[in-house]
């Protein structure tokens, strides 16, 4: 049977790679919450370090391409899954997988960021893509709350889009203004039966839920649209009909963010860098220490957190 617990490993028991970093902070996402109460197979080896991200300080490197000092972030590449994650002070990776923290960005900030708002910024390059602009119509966030949801909520409305949050906490409506979301709907809207046509509605839409909600929000984007999809608390499954593909010519999108390759993901850092409102992530950030890991994991699983959760390895 899988348990968690905090132990203490030394250096020789970190698995291989060319980079040593100090690891100053980490995230709790999803996933992580996933592989802590192993109601997932998110680890596939054992014993495994959870944390799909970090970001730290380089201590040893044998790559030209970094150097000691240099700050660094991790996002994926089967950290926390195959290789020991970020829920360590010390960790060494693979010297392919870093990428260094844009001068903008604190530590802590890159990893407020983290996967989600790294895979948010893939939804809204995908939209805009999808030549998806902000005078096309509104643009729906499903998840809103959440963390993949409030940057993309942040992303879009700096970018000028008309941002409409669809969330089970109508008591965040608020929140959801301040990072600039113009609507908060329910998501009991996106909850019934699926139909294979709707009233058109959102010229597009960044989904972090699947199941019955992409179902309904793939039902009622405009003609031409778009859907941005890289989540699936709500399920994995898809109850629709090829209707909106073939009868409006609507582009359901697949994100993909543990394995994206390097020049898109820096990409996607140097837009953060650009066209995130630094003072609206930190208004979506609360910062816990390492032994909260195991609680915040059952938070995120029953949806009760808001926006992001820094780990930081000196509390």
């Amino acid at each position: 049977m899988q348990k968690a617990e905090l132990t203490e490993l030394g250096l020789d028991d970190l698995m291989e790679g060319d980079v040593t970093v100090a690891v100053s902070h980490s995230t709790v996402n999803y996933k992580d919450g996933l592989a802590i109460s192993g109601r997932a197979p998110i680890a596939r080896r054992f014993p495994m370090i959870p944390g799909i991200d970090l970001a730290g300080i380089v201590e040893r490197s044998s790559c030209p391409h970094f150097k000691a000092g240099d700050q660094v972030l991790i996002n994926g590449f089967g950290l926390g899954e195959t290789h020991y994650g970020g829920f360590s002070q010390v960790a060494r990776v693979r010297s392919e997988w870093l990428v260094a923290i844009p001068p903008v960005f604190s530590a802590a900030e890159a990893m407020a960021i983290g996967t989600a708002g790294y895979t948010a910024m893939l939804c809204v390059m995908a939209l805009e893509n999808a030549r998806i602009t902000p005078d096309s119509g509104p643009v729906l966030v499903s998840g809103a709350a959440g963390g993949v949801g409030s940057v993309a909520i942040a992303l879009l409305a700096r970018l000028g889009y008309h941002v409409v949050a669809s969330t089970g906490r109508l008591q965040e409506e608020s929140y959801l203004k301040t990072l600039g979301a113009a609507e908060v709907l329910s998501r009991t809207e996106f909850l019934g039966e699926p139909r294979s046509l709707a009233k058109e509605r959102w010229a597009g839409a960044i989904d972090s839920v699947g199941s019955r909600t992409l179902a309904n929000v793939l039902a009622s984007i405009k003609y031409g649209g778009a859907v941005a999809a890289c989540g699936l608390a709500g399920g994995m499954d898809l109850p629709t009909s090829v209707a909106p593909f073939i009868l409006r010519g609507v582009s359901l999108l697949g994100i993909e963010s543990v394995h994206m390759p390097m020049a898109k993901r820096l990409q996607a850092w140097a837009r953060l860098a650009h066209d995130l409102d630094r003072e609206k992530l930190a208004g979506m950030t609360r910062t816990i220490g390492l032994k909260n890991v195991f609680q915040a994991a059952e938070e995120v699983l029953s949806g009760q957190v808001r926006g992001r959760l820094v780990v930081d390895m000196s509390l």
